[in-house]
């Protein structure tokens, strides 16, 4: 189509309305699909931490057994390129 004004531009024959209102329901679904995504990685990476970092202390507690019923804990961090 060819508009001869801004205006008509937006207006689009009449249904401006439907076509910039479904646009822009498009593009905040999108936009909450990308934030969804992000939250969602997030949680996974933040339990598989937890699940190894669990692992680490149990593995602690069956080589140390002494240590491990002193009542102290030891705070360990995830370091993915270290090698055990």
């Amino acid at each position: 189509m060819i508009w001869s004004s801004a205006s008509e531009f937006w207006s689009m024959g009449g249904y401006g309305v439907y076509v910039w209102g479904s646009m822009g329901v498009s593009a905040a679904l999108m936009a909450l699909e990308v934030m969804l995504t992000r939250w969602g990685r997030q949680q996974a990476l933040d339990a598989v931490c937890e699940a190894m970092e669990a692992q680490t202390l149990d593995a602690e507690a069956v080589r140390d057994p002494v240590a491990s019923s002193s009542g102290t804990t030891r705070q360990t961090t995830f370091n993915p390129g270290a090698v055990t």
